[in-house]
């Protein structure tokens, strides 16, 4: 016959073992170091929030290998159309914009300075042009479209009262270091 007083002996065991771990479960679904179910709710909402978040920030990321190769075709194919290789076709497209416009280019002074970075060697120019007040603004905003790199720094207004207006325009443009 077996040992019942073994059996339950094994059997008290147990369920002491299973009183103490019902005990531990109450106190933690009741304990305020895990909160209410609202509170779990709400934590869970925030948590899904700052995910959302997150992952937009992080979205211009993607693809990143991609995006710098495609930057570096862009960069080259602006440097190509944008800056002008030799000095001699700076006066050019300034000559084409004025004429398409109706601008007389009176004076044009140019200062070549020193190679800068990206192997460019800054144009400063400083240039006297007359004409009605119409065409200079259309040259003005044909100089900022214009395929060559213009940077303009300063536009100076004067003329006068009968006769053309005078307009005196200090611009930058960026010329191929080397060429």
């Amino acid at each position: 016959m077996p040992d019942l007083r073994h059996t339950r002996k094994n059997l008290s065991t147990a369920l002491a073992v299973m009183a103490v771990v019902d005990l531990i479960a109450a106190v933690v679904y009741f304990s305020p170091l895990v909160g209410s179910a609202e509170t779990r709710r709400q934590e869970l909402n925030r948590l899904q929030t700052e995910l959302i978040l997150k992952t937009r920030q992080v979205a211009p990321l993607q693809n990143l290998p991609q995006k710098v190769t495609l930057a570096r075709t862009q960069i080259a194919d602006f440097y190509k159309k944008r800056f002008p290789a030799h000095n001699s076709e700076i006066p050019t497209e300034l000559g084409k914009l004025a004429t398409a416009e109706g601008v007389t280019i009176e004076q044009v002074k140019y200062k070549v300075k020193e190679e800068g970075p990206g192997r460019l060697q800054p144009v400063e120019m400083e240039a006297d042009l007359a004409g009605n007040y119409t065409n200079l603004a259309k040259f003005i905003n044909s100089l900022e479209r214009a395929e060559m790199f213009f940077i303009i720094d300063s536009v100076t207004l004067g003329g006068e009262p009968q006769g053309p207006v005078k307009l005196n325009v200090k611009l930058e443009t960026y010329l191929k270091a080397g060429s």
